[in-house]
């Protein structure tokens, strides 16, 4: 056995190794942890074999990690001994890296690729370019925002002042500790899978599912919106979308006509993301210039406390401030996710406060208010007011064009996590199969016919109906993060945020409080509807496992994913 610069495991008076089960391919040694996975065997070096006629017969390339607490390097040993008791393969094998002996610093990438012990590529590495930082900063806007579009209802529920604070103090409780989790548990877990990952890592298989669940149908209903949005902006000016059957062939082709921008690719919806958002926000920098000379900042200091409509109010400032995880069901389709991720969310969160913030202030400060009239798709009638007609068209063009952006890149969150649930074998395995084009076939038909089937509803009862259920599995999010936190303390964690376990207990303390009032707040038609969503979740994971007992359906779970019942302590795994 030939090694270099260590005493291998197991010999005398050397410190224990520890095999890290390293769970993407962008980056060899971007943590540390004790995290063990189980023996495996060693993996041929088919390379090696072919470029070196001196060498051994076989070789095994197999990976070390020096002092857990503080490790220095992996090194790459060769041996030609399967069941070698020296050798604790990490389940990966470095290609492109040539043959030999080879050692890695640690936080350095050599620009190899990571391949599973099957000695085949990832297939996500061949469907089409992944995301990079801009349009994923824009897809994360979409996700979340888009826009100022629907922030309007806010000034109608509890006057400008309320209006303002809310989205200038609710990120801080809300949107900055939802995105650092999503950071710290995206580039965790940097697969499509998202936090139905997450959540099964932290509380096991069933609760997984119930999160995937809950999360894809808020989805659906958020995605239900939009349509509804872009023909509430347009009606103004085409009365006939107003309703009937003009609105219900509008609101089918345009679900069409998006719904085929995703089968296309996810690279392309995200450029279209970046344009769209440019297009989208323009007109506002616009009207906040023009608005200037007619500026009275008494106008914002308005307010009435005891004539608030609260559950409009928090419905509004919640559901245009949530869905910053959504993005990490894409995670496994983003180039090098674990530096890319924490970046594009930090970039997006600051645009998202800005875009809200400035509007409501020229809208609110420059004209005379009138509360009855701000309800969605009022900022068009601002831009009349302010510029005329010309920067009406344009505002309401932009509105247009940011539902449709909201819609691509919530189809494509939704739609992505039924495929990574599918690669967990959480779904049937039709769920896994992509087009041509590396989209998920089968997710996108589902999430645009639940779309369809929803559209019919109203604003109000659309948002009230999503934020409950996106409450439930904000809960169990928060619960796994902090589990996490606790059961697997030194696993790797590309992105940590700098608080220990009691500080991320304490972090999830002000938004969870949050959204015990906004459930409390909740009608009693949209709390029946979302309870019994809830229960055909519960219903419906045993009948799946029922039917692939039965192999009615078939199920399977991706071999180029990391294993995530990797064992933490003797007495306890990742999923129980």
């Amino acid at each position: 056995m030939a090694q270099t610069g260590e005493k291998t495991n197991g010999s005398p008076g050397t410190e224990p190794h520890a095999a890290i089960n390293i769970p993407t391919a962008q980056n060899p040694a971007a943590d540390h942890g004790d995290a063990t996975v189980p023996r495996a065997a060693a993996i041929p070096d088919t390379k090696t074999q072919q470029t070196s006629q001196n060498r051994l017969d076989e070789s095994y390339c197999v990976y070390y990690v020096k002092n857990v607490e503080s490790p220095e390097w992996i090194s790459c040993v060769e041996s030609t001994e399967e069941d070698d008791e020296n050798a604790l393969p990490l389940g990966r094998k470095l290609r492109g890296a040539g043959g030999g002996q080879t050692s890695i610093p640690m936080g350095e990438y050599n620009g190899s690729e990571y391949i599973g012990i099957n000695e085949a590529p990832s297939p996500r590495a061949n469907h089409g370019r992944k995301v990079s930082v801009l349009p994923l900063v824009f897809l994360i806007f979409y996700e979340v925002s888009g826009g100022p579009f629907g922030v309007e209802d806010s000034v109608r529920a509890a006057g400008p002042l309320l209006a303002l604070a809310g989205f200038l103090i609710f990120p801080l409780i809300w949107s900055v500790p939802e995105a650092l989790i999503t950071a710290e548990m995206g580039t965790m877990f940097p697969e499509n899978g998202g936090y139905v990952v997450w959540v099964s890592s932290g509380l096991g298989p069933f609760w997984g599912f119930q999160q995937g669940w809950m999360k894809w149908l808020s989805g659906v209903i958020d995605n239900a919106l939009y349509p509804v949005l872009f023909l509430d902006y347009l009606k103004s000016g085409i009365p006939a979308l107003g309703g009937g059957l003009p609105r219900v062939i509008a609101v089918l082709a345009l679900t069409i006509v998006l719904t085929y921008m995703n089968y296309r690719g996810l690279t392309i919806v995200g450029w279209v993301a970046v344009l769209l958002g440019i297009f989208s926000i323009l007109p506002f920098i616009v009207m906040g210039f023009i608005s200037i000379p007619k500026m009275k900042p008494e106008r914002w200091l308005v307010a009435d406390i005891h004539n608030v409509n609260w559950n409009l109010y928090l419905n509004t400032l919640f559901w245009n401030l949530n869905y910053w995880d959504s993005i990490s069901t894409l995670a496994g389709e983003v180039e090098n996710p674990k530096k890319t991720l924490p970046k594009a969310l930090f970039y997006a969160l600051i645009l998202v406060v800005l875009g809200y913030f400035f509007p409501l202030l020229t809208g609110t400060g420059a004209i005379p208010l009138d509360r009855e009239l701000w309800t969605d798709g009022y900022f068009s009638d601002v831009a009349k007011l302010l510029g005329g007609v010309w920067l009406r068209w344009w505002i309401q063009g932009a509105a247009a064009m940011s539902n449709m952006g909201m819609f691509v890149a919530e189809m494509s969150s939704d739609s992505f996590q039924l495929l990574g649930m599918a690669e967990r074998g959480m779904l049937p395995e039709f769920f896994a199969r992509r087009s041509r084009y590396g989209t998920p076939l089968v997710g996108i038909l589902f999430s645009a016919s639940g779309v369809l089937l929803l559209s019919w509803l109203s604003f109000q009862e659309i948002v009230a109906a999503e934020n409950f259920l996106y409450c439930f599995g904000m809960i169990l999010e928060f619960i796994a993060f902090v589990r996490l936190r606790i059961i697997a303390p030194n696993a790797p964690r590309p992105y940590k945020i700098p608080v220990g376990t009691f500080g991320a207990i304490l972090m999830c303390v002000p938004p969870s409080i949050l959204i015990c009032v906004v459930l409390a707040f909740s009608s009693l038609k949209v709390m029946i509807v979302s309870v019994v969503a809830v229960m055909l979740g519960l219903i419906l994971h045993p009948c799946l496992k029922h039917s692939e007992k039965k192999s009615w359906l078939r199920f399977s779970i991706s071999t180029d994913l990391p294993d995530i019942h990797t064992a933490i302590r003797e007495d306890e795994t990742l999923i129980d």
